[in-house]
């Protein structure tokens, strides 16, 4: 429960943040990446009424601004800046590109958080965690990394993965008293050893006697959840390896918990989030095919092949092979600083990938009249029309309201890597059938929270440093990972400030994948920050209460990076019969070019990965320059 001091201290920080003129704080409205309170995506006044269909009788007249472009660029996430990169590899320095962003900052859902603490700045990532992919990154996705000076195979130097199991520290389950009838935090007795925040030590041997003891779960609960970890058994007889896998393509993990694998609907409970992160729904809507890919429990004793099945998700192949893998302290905000770095040098000083990380960035220069490549935030398309019919048109029209005034550019050649589900409403002359296809790409709401803390010692007393917490408002937290790039250096002891970075994912458990998306869509768009900040505080209050946290004292900052449109959506086989059977996808009839437009983004692989968005862009150019 949230103390009355927490919950007015609370209510206080978060009114003013949330609405106070940001001058009134001392913070500078011009760099987006310090400011708190509620960021990532904002409700886009403009894009709500032309979906809506009332845009245009109220809009007013479109004002031409006479400038014309090589390249219009529709959005400015990764997909859009690497369209705009790679753009300029092909034609040249003296190309001239324009990117128009509706938000107030660059990088999509690359978002970059910085905190101030002690005299140093600390940063969090708001969105795309990694360089990291299920499947091997490809050439071209490689090839722009590289360019951008990144040294994947760095890593090892720049992450203290000891630093928290060299404590003692491991993951741990927070039982909260809603959902299991009582408040409680034990440590797991299995967990995967290589987690996002760094190594852990090995489980001890009386692990699941000490967890059941003193779990809050039923009896019939705890028999099960141990049976199916740690008690391999065939759960469907008689069948092959590959009729196995056809069978568990068509159901949920729950269905087959709580049918072929015969367990109590009482473990339900504490499994149901565990694919939120990947999926943006629970155990109820994750193909049991999935689950086994993951690694969750139920499957050692079905002894299946270990290739994919028909059906199975990206995120759940297992692929040979040395990982890709390298985070920067803000993620991939550092990959999009780096292009915008490349494409519009005077905007973020400096030369290598491990000096722009504490690099500030001049976001006066990002559209400059004199530079040849340009950077217009805050402007929300809302129409891109061809100068006449699209096969023989040699020009587009790109109109975009700023300010509360709709402006038109020109551009000969235009990438759309803006949401899929949006390009219908730009682009109302497109054929049916692929505007029936874009609009399928329901993106998947989550939340990315950060709160930095004035110390992490709450979290070594209670010998932990992550938590799964399948009942909770977030369903998981976990200390910063420890890396330090160039001058940036992350924290190293207890006593030292640091950022605890929180998920959620709304959900409406029982519906099929999609329509839960949307719900949670408008869930997050009607939640304020004031709600968000109660729930944190009284999350992380409960949570760490035993290791002598306080939230009034230890809770330095918040920033909630809130994405109604989040992950682009991945094929589900319980719900999307043409991936089970190996039909036409959706994403390749909206991807299609059309005239002088070409369309990227990373729904144009239904993938949501850094790869398939720079993939996606490096073919929509390639298409554009034909």
């Amino acid at each position: 429960m949230v103390l009355r001091r927490d919950f007015l201290n609370g209510f206080a920080l978060g009114t003013v943040g949330a609405l106070a003129p940001r001058w009134a704080l001392g913070l500078d409205a011009s760099y987006p990446p310090a400011l708190t309170g509620l960021r990532g995506s904002h409700e886009d006044k403009a894009a709500h009424a032309l979906r809506d269909g009332s845009l245009w009788e109220t809009a007013g007249q479109v004002r031409d601004t006479g400038e014309t472009y090589d390249l219009v660029v529709v959005g400015g996430g990764l997909s859009g800046l690497a369209a705009a990169y790679f753009y300029r590899q092909a034609a040249g320095p003296k190309a001239r590109i324009l990117i128009l962003e509706n938000h107030d900052d660059f990088g999509g859902h690359a978002r970059r958080n910085e905190f101030q603490e002690g005299g140093r700045t600390i940063l969090g990532y708001g969105g795309s965690f990694s360089i990291d992919s299920p499947a091997p990154y490809s050439a071209v996705a490689q090839g722009l990394v590289k360019g951008l000076g990144v040294d994947v195979a760095s890593w090892p130097r720049v992450v203290d993965r000891k630093l928290y199991g060299g404590r003692g520290l491991r993951p741990s389950v927070f039982f909260d008293a809603g959902t299991f009838g009582a408040d409680r935090l034990l440590p797991l007795p299995v967990y995967e050893r290589y987690g996002e925040a760094g190594d852990a030590p090995e489980a001890p041997q009386d692990a699941w006697a000490s967890f059941l003891a003193k779990a809050p779960l039923s009896e019939p609960a705890k028999r099960d959840l141990r049976r199916l970890y740690t008690e391999p058994a065939d759960y469907l007889p008689g069948l092959t390896s590959d009729e196995k896998k056809a069978r568990l393509a068509r159901m949920s993990y729950a269905d087959f918990l709580t049918g072929p694998a015969g367990a109590h609907r009482d473990v339900l409970p504490f499994l149901q989030t565990r694919p939120h992160s990947l999926y943006g729904v629970g155990i109820d809507a994750v193909p049991a095919q999935d689950a086994w890919g993951l690694g969750l429990p139920g499957f050692a004793g079905l002894k299946l092949d270990p290739g994919a099945g028909p059906g199975m998700n990206l995120d759940a192949i297992r692929h040979d092979g040395e990982p890709y893998f390298f985070h920067f302290p803000d993620g991939n905000a550092t990959l999009a600083r780096l292009m915008v770095r490349a494409l519009i040098p005077r905007a973020i000083p400096g030369r290598t990938a491990a000096d722009v990380v504490t690099a500030r960035a001049d976001y006066a220069r990002l559209d400059e009249a004199a530079s040849r490549a340009r950077l217009r935030l805050d402007s929300t398309v809302v129409r891109v029309a061809h100068r006449g019919k699209a096969k023989d048109a040699r020009a587009v029209d790109v109109t975009y309201a700023r300010g509360g005034r709709l402006q038109q550019v020109r551009g000969t050649r235009v990438v759309l890597a803006c949401w899929h589900t949006m390009i219908p409403y730009l682009c109302p002359d497109l054929p049916q059938d692929q505007k029936d296809a874009l609009a399928y790409a329901v993106k998947v709401p989550i939340v990315y929270t950060n709160v930095l803390l004035r110390s992490w010692s709450a979290f070594e007393r209670l010998g932990t440093n992550q938590v799964y917490a399948p009942g909770s408002y977030h369903t998981s937290l976990n200390l910063d990972l420890p890396v330090s790039v160039g001058s940036y250096a992350s924290s190293k002891a207890p006593e030292e400030p640091i950022v605890v970075h929180m998920v959620r994912t709304p959900c409406s458990p029982g519906r099929p994948a999609r329509q839960q998306h949307r719900a949670g869509r408008v869930e997050l768009l009607s939640t304020t920050f004031d709600h968000f900040e109660r729930q944190i505080r009284d999350q992380l209050a409960r949570t760490l209460g035993g290791g002598g946290f306080d939230p009034a004292r230890d809770i330095r900052g918040i920033t909630v990076n809130r994405w109604p449109h989040g992950y682009a959506y991945q094929y589900n086989s319980l719900w999307d019969p043409f991936w089970l059977e190996n039909g036409t996808q959706p994403c390749e009839i909206a991807r299609r070019r059309f005239g002088r437009i070409s369309i990227a983004n990373a729904d144009a692989a239904a993938y949501s990965y850094a790869d398939a968005a720079i993939d996606q862009a490096h073919r929509a150019v390639t298409e554009v320059m034909a």
